[in-house]
């Protein structure tokens, strides 16, 4: 590659991802050049691509880890080479959504456009430096990659706010379930059951902390106005299946709380009457708290959390981002796929 392209993981349309050597990106003023190191393949991904939502030009990937390439003359307090994440941008702490603690659907900012932008599966992406959160020097590239993740995660928590002594149950045990499950430990709720249909994400969702390993088989079937025999507290819906949703609402104690985490194309369907009786409540959680990405960094940094079981042990090159894709849809991969997109340069379109 020359000091003016990269290589770059385009969808083309149809399902389809093509590596190919594009224009590399300038920093404006106020902007850094980021070399990634490492970029963790997400949800949002898998249904953008697999869907067929994408826009064909397009190149995905937002949970990414990096290093400051290259720097706007008007730039301060960065230096080349520096370790970085980089943050959404503030919320407007006035409005409505900001003044009753959602910084995450702030009604002064625009949801992120996943159609259009130019993210990480790629050599070099451009960000605003005053988004910018240095990696501390403890977390090295591959857990950094956890940052965005691990902060949507922990926003969820933040809504749910479970106490120690809560019984919770987490559905789908992929990356974000995973996420979940060691946040929660992290935060000292140990009481944790996991419905998984995969066998292998089961397992790892013992290696995080899970307590209970189920399948969604054997949940119970609520009985009409009452409880189950052993109802949950709070429950974590990650996977993103409709019929999920409807099952973790079903195992909920008196005044319990749902939280939606994981993105699915398939509308749940709920028992109102259940959730009148019980007094139950459902919420959406979407992004991150305000301080979302230092509260992730701080954990990161803090040696609490697993991350060799939070990650795939296989990292991958941008052409094996397709079948990884695939793959985790599958529920064949076990953590957080990482993409180091500085590996493996073959193959590659002009």
């Amino acid at each position: 590659m020359t000091a003016d392209s990269m290589q770059a993981l385009v969808y083309t349309g149809a399902g389809e991802l093509e590596v190919q050597v594009v224009a590399a990106p300038d920093p404006g003023p106020g902007e850094a050049r980021i070399e990634i190191a490492r970029c963790g393949i997400c949800g949002t991904d898998l249904h953008l691509v697999l869907e067929n939502y994408a826009r064909p030009g397009s190149v995905l990937g937002h949970e990414w880890s990096g290093r400051i390439a290259a720097l706007a003359s008007d730039v301060d307090g960065w230096s080349l080479g520096d370790r970085v994440v980089a943050a959404p941008p503030p919320a407007c702490g006035e409005c409505r959504s900001c003044r009753r603690g959602r910084p995450a659907v702030c009604r002064r900012r625009g949801a992120t456009d996943y159609l259009s932008f130019r993210g990480a599966f790629a050599e070099y992406v451009i960000a605003d430096s005053s988004l910018l959160r240095r990696i501390p020097d403890k977390v090295d590239d591959r857990a950094a990659a956890l940052t965005e993740p691990l902060a949507v995660a922990l926003h969820a928590l933040s809504l749910a706010a479970p106490e120690p002594d809560d019984r919770v149950l987490v559905t789908g045990a992929g990356p974000l379930g995973l996420l979940a499950i060691a946040a929660l430990r992290a935060r000292g709720v140990s009481d944790i059951t996991v419905s998984e249909p995969a066998s292998l994400r089961r397992d790892q969702a013992e290696k995080v902390g899970a307590r209970r390993l189920i399948e969604p088989s054997d949940l119970a079937d609520p009985p009409m106005g009452e409880p189950v025999t052993t109802p949950f507290d709070i429950a974590f819906e990650c996977s993103g299946r409709a019929d999920a949703a409807a099952a973790a609402l079903d195992q909920l104690d008196r005044a319990g709380t749902l939280v939606l985490l994981g993105t699915g194309s398939t509308e749940p369907r709920f028992n109102h009457n259940r959730m009148i009786v019980l007094e139950l409540v459902v919420l959406g959680s979407y992004n991150y708290d305000a301080d979302g990405f230092d509260d992730a960094l701080s954990m990161l940094s803090s040696d609490i959390l697993p991350i060799d079981e939070l990650v795939d042990p296989v990292e991958i090159g941008l052409l094996g981002v397709a079948s990884a894709i695939r793959e985790s849809a599958d529920g064949k991969r076990r953590g957080k796929v990482l993409v180091d997109p500085s590996a493996a340069r073959t193959d590659v379109h002009q």
